[in-house]
């Protein structure tokens, strides 16, 4: 009994450790996303997201390589929580067209999280440069949509991915303008609208 238990006792262990270390990650992460949004990337320093998260330096290094790869992570976060809100708006038993409608309309919603716009649309391409944020966005809810219309349109002669690219640029004006007070309900007609033409 007494060998059993000391057997058991690593696994134990290394389940704690394992918990300890996600939760120092996560409190990183949600510490920087908070200071991230409150002053932006450049006023932001790692002494700040250190002191926020109650952690060492030594921790966020263990974590993160430096300030930028914390940022691109915190991105990476905030894009797959946006990507989760389209598909669980438009499930797979939905027909076509509707979950296309769904999504966009899901898109729209998620992204009024506070700091969200800001984050993924003015922020990123500022911090890592076009190239990456559009990488980031094509690996999350520019997937979704080009799964989506690929659905919906079926045999449609059309360039697929060019037209989720430009209508993916369309939702993300369109979010902008919401962050920006426009008003939010009319804004989401008139991209629900748009897709509808389109389809028809």
């Amino acid at each position: 009994m007494e060998s059993a238990d000391r057997r058991r006792t690593p696994a134990r262990a290394g389940r704690s450790n394992r918990e300890r270390t996600e939760g120092t990650r996560r409190a990183l992460l949600d510490a920087a996303r908070a200071l991230f949004v409150a002053r932006g990337y450049a006023d932001t320093s790692t002494p700040d997201v250190v002191a926020a998260a109650g952690v060492t330096r030594g921790a966020l290094y263990h974590h993160f390589a430096d300030k930028r790869e914390l940022f691109r992570q915190v991105l990476e976060a905030e894009a797959e929580a946006v990507r989760e809100a389209i598909l669980a708006a438009a499930p797979a038993a939905l027909p076509a067209r509707a979950a296309l409608l769904r999504g966009a309309e899901a898109y729209l919603d998620s992204m009024t999280v506070p700091g969200r716009t800001r984050l993924l649309l003015i922020d990123a391409p500022a911090v890592l440069g076009a190239e990456q944020a559009l990488a980031i966005d094509e690996a999350n809810a520019g997937s979704a949509l080009q799964e989506g219309l690929a659905e919906a349109l079926g045999d449609a002669n059309v360039d697929i991915a060019a037209l989720a690219r430009l209508l993916s640029a369309g939702f993300d004006r369109a979010a902008l303008e919401i962050d920006a007070g426009a008003d939010a309900m009319r804004v989401r007609e008139t991209m629900v609208w748009l897709l509808r033409r389109m389809l028809d």
